[in-house]
């Protein structure tokens, strides 16, 4: 366990100093298999989306059992192996480099640049947008993907090493490419989207914890109780109205996706995000980064301990 701790924060370090490599990534490769699987597999019915989820995320959590298995008498390659696929896994550092990416255009007066970028974030539509709009859909993306990006990988790998941060983001990644409720989707992809549901209440619960622990405790309480339940995602919502509340400032409203509008709400008490606020924002993400790995790491300590 002390190896499997330790190989959680190097890789936490790892991607703070690095991000994610431009080239190669095994992410990448993943969504490119996923995709041609997908064009053999398709049919507008759960049934063969099933199939295709269980498939994936089933060889992924093979492959990691077998590293897990292969590392289980050697620390030192138990702790470069988890170190290595939880640098694979975590986006915390490019997260925050696409969020002030899109601070730096709005602070230079440059929306059309800024609408453009904030499409690596989000997926509404961007065209209309105002500056404000633009602030608000980064920080919403900040608060959501610290959870999915960080959090959620850090917690499964001190629960299940590397098969739970390689299975943890193969399950993340096909909600992110088939779990929309889009006509193509809407079946083939509900059993990945009610997957990365469940593999998410518990760290979106501890992101939204530390969230309200980090910042203005009280009134992100408050957002989570009240205002979460208006968002139409069951781990998004607490997760961005912690995140309103703890930087006194307020989140959702109406979004457009491909010409359909959809109403998450008014999550928090404060004045509409703007610009300043997406770097308060990737500062909050950052603290809560490492108070995520500080918090789950003694928790497997202490799992290990009491299981002796």
């Amino acid at each position: 366990m002390r190896a499997r701790v330790l190989g959680l924060a190097t890789g936490m370090v790892a991607d703070r100093m690095l991000g994610d490599p431009r080239r190669g990534h095994p992410v990448a490769g993943f969504g490119s298999l996923a995709h041609h699987l997908e064009l053999a597999l398709y049919a507008p019915r759960r049934r063969r989306g099933a199939a295709f989820t269980g498939a994936l995320v089933a060889g992924t959590l093979g492959i990691g059992g077998l590293v897990e298995r292969q590392a289980s008498r050697r620390p030192a390659v138990r702790l470069l192996s988890t170190g290595l696929a939880t640098y694979v896994v975590l986006g915390g550092r490019t997260l925050e480099r696409e969020a002030h990416a899109v601070a730096t255009l709005l602070e230079a007066g440059d929306l059309p640049g800024a609408r453009l970028r904030v499409t690596h974030l989000v997926g509404r539509t961007p065209d209309h947008l105002s500056a404000d709009d633009v602030a608000r859909a980064t920080v919403e993306s900040v608060a959501e993907n610290t959870s999915d990006a960080v959090v959620a990988p850090l917690l499964w790998g001190a629960v299940a090493g590397v098969p739970g941060l390689l299975g943890y983001r193969a399950i993340n990644t096909l909600d992110a490419m088939v779990g929309h409720r889009t006509e193509r989707y809407r079946e083939f992809g509900w059993a990945s989207a009610r997957l990365d549901d469940i593999a998410n209440l518990a760290p979106a619960r501890l992101t939204a914890l530390l969230a309200a622990a980090l910042g203005d405790t009280a009134p992100a309480l408050r957002a989570w109780r009240r205002d979460a339940p208006r968002h139409p995602s069951p781990n998004a919502g607490p997760v961005e109205a912690s995140f309103a509340g703890a930087l006194g400032i307020s989140l959702g409203g109406s979004n457009t996706y491909d010409g359909t509008i959809e109403d998450r709400g008014r999550l928090g008490d404060g004045p509409p995000a703007s610009v300043a606020d997406i770097r308060r924002a990737t500062a909050l993400a950052r603290r809560l980064g490492w108070a995520a790995l500080a918090v789950v790491s003694a928790g497997a300590m202490v799992q290990a301990a009491r299981s002796r």
